[in-house]
């Protein structure tokens, strides 16, 4: 009876990923939609008090306490070197599981969630690429718009970003 138990559980598993393929929640950083995949987002919530961390880069807003677990966020306009700008009632902070880890994506604010087939997704073009354009997984096509897909992975895990993490989670 165990083994049947597992077995009900991992296609289970398998069911709720498979409803997520294709998924993407969008927001808005300035007059850009971003889009990252539903798979990694646990839950979005208000802006909340943030403590600053000493010696982390200024993308780095700090720690907020999320029922008890400190979670690290990071301000996604100051990431992609755009302007920062105040927080407002539209400012949310997504909160994303990456290996594991919670960590937060500050967002102008959030959009909905949008069905993206593969087959509407292009990778980037290959043209004078900024800092920013490193954590861009595809360009998805909507109607007559484009949201630019964002690699999370990457937007979060170099050197400095898991240093942060791990000594928080």
């Amino acid at each position: 009876m165990v083994e049947k138990n597992k077995l009900d559980e991992e296609l289970l598993e398998m069911e709720e990923e498979d409803t997520q393929e294709g998924k993407y929640l969008t927001f808005a950083m300035g007059n850009e939609e971003y889009g990252i995949e539903i798979r990694n987002v646990t839950e979005i919530i208000g802006i909340q008090n943030v403590t600053e961390l000493p010696d982390v880069p200024p993308y780095v807003k700090g720690v907020i306490n999320l029922r008890g677990k400190v979670i690290p966020v990071v301000d996604v306009r100051l990431r992609f070197g755009l302007q920062e700008r105040a927080y407002d009632e539209r400012t949310c902070i997504v909160v994303v599981n990456l290996n594991k880890m919670s960590l937060g994506l500050i967002v102008d604010s959030v959009s909905e969630v949008q069905d993206i087939p593969a087959t509407d997704i292009q990778p980037p073009p290959r043209v004078n690429q900024g800092e920013a354009s490193v954590y861009i997984q595809g360009l998805g096509k909507v109607g007559n718009e484009v949201k630019i897909l964002l690699d999370v992975h990457r937007l979060f895990f170099d050197e400095e970003m898991e240093q942060i993490a791990v000594s928080n989670n």
